[in-house]
């Protein structure tokens, strides 16, 4: 097992032009939606039907305060293809949304800017990391996501808009996408620190030699590590498209917190970088310390080889079947055998021992 679940740029689905089909590893879970609707003194969240969506358009041209719809399921592509034709969504990016898996990427259109990012957890106390891509669609005054499945990095931001903690009711859309990206960022880092464990768990191991499977967990270590860097590397590059020139759909005050999170995704890479040489390095001194071993193993052999070899010579000589050994009649011949075994083996002793080959 790889200890990595999800998969990043699967292969795109066939199908006539403009055709959307979902592309992914959820396709049993059923879609839902919620959404929360706030403003410095005002608070609303409710869970929408997929029956009738005729009331989306409130969300794109509502009242006052911000709007977040989350969209959980993507398998049902009708419930997908209404909510994009009520708010406004281009196709093109309906088929990006259900093609999960590929490449982050950030592209800005007429009215909003899509973002398409991969939320990353760490499983069953940091075995395996859970990949599943989170796609954000930015307007001025709404936000719009779309998960997989159940479940996310989201709770602390919900907890945190319900609650009204840290001027986040009083600030705008844009500042809302900066924190659903950095509750991804944060992950990564937790992943990171579960990563930095299991390297240090893997170098005790490897310098103790406790570890028979160590190449194959280091290897398992290693693509975690390219896992991570095929996610935060991305990131980085869409946060510089949203930085490298004015968008009227972020604010002023937002950019520097955006700018904030593009250092955090260059730590990350840099963190990642730091594990894959240790990895590297470590997968070098286990492959060194097993040539140690065989050269050890193979050194205790050639002495016990090289303290046989007389010993085989004197055997030999008195196994030859010649009539006239007068050695063979005498009394006292075996046990003087014997006792020159025991010479010719305490001697080459001696002297491996004085030549510090043992």
């Amino acid at each position: 097992m790889s200890g990595i679940t999800g998969k990043l740029y699967p292969e795109r689905s066939g199908g006539h032009y403009g055709a959307l089909a979902y592309v992914g590893r959820h396709d049993t879970v059923e879609t839902s939606l919620s959404l929360m609707e706030y403003g410095e003194g005002s608070f609303r969240s409710e869970d929408l039907g997929t029956e009738d969506l005729k009331g989306l358009e409130t969300v794109r041209e509502g009242g006052e305060g911000v709007r977040w719809l989350n969209v959980c399921g993507l398998a049902d592509v009708d419930v997908v293809e209404g909510i994009g034709r009520r708010l406004g969504i281009h196709r093109l990016v309906l088929r990006n949304v259900l093609h999960t898996g590929q490449r982050p990427r950030a592209e800005v259109y007429d009215g909003y800017i899509f973002l398409a990012m991969n939320m990353i957890e760490c499983r069953e106390s940091g075995s395996y990391l859970d990949s599943e891509q989170v796609s954000l669609i930015l307007g001025p005054d709404y936000v719009v996501t779309f998960q997989e499945k159940g479940g996310d990095v989201f709770d602390g931001l919900r907890r945190r808009i319900r609650d009204a903690e840290g001027g986040i009711r009083s600030a705008g859309a844009d500042y809302l996408a900066y924190s659903i990206m950095d509750a991804v960022v944060d992950h990564y880092f937790r992943a990171l620190e579960r990563l930095g464990e299991e390297v240090e768990s893997l170098e005790d191991r490897v310098i103790a030699r406790r570890d028979r499977l160590g190449i194959a967990r280091i290897h398992r270590l290693k693509r975690k590590l390219i896992f991570m860097r095929k996610s935060a590397w991305p990131l980085r590059e869409e946060l510089s498209v949203l930085l490298r020139g004015e968008h009227p759909l972020l604010s002023p005050e937002a950019v520097p917190y955006f700018r904030d999170l593009y250092g955090h995704t260059v730590e990350v890479m840099d963190t990642v970088e730091t594990f894959r040489d240790m990895a590297s390095g470590l997968l070098d001194v286990y492959l060194s310390s097993q040539g140690n071993r065989l050269n050890e193993v193979m050194k205790v052999l050639t002495i016990i080889a090289t303290i046989f070899i007389p010993v085989t010579f004197v055997t030999g000589v008195y196994g030859m079947n010649f009539r006239h050994m007068p050695e063979l009649e005498m009394a006292w011949a075996y046990p003087a055998c014997l006792g020159l075994f025991v010479v010719i083996a305490g001697g080459m002793l001696v002297w491996f021992r004085r030549k510090g080959w043992i």
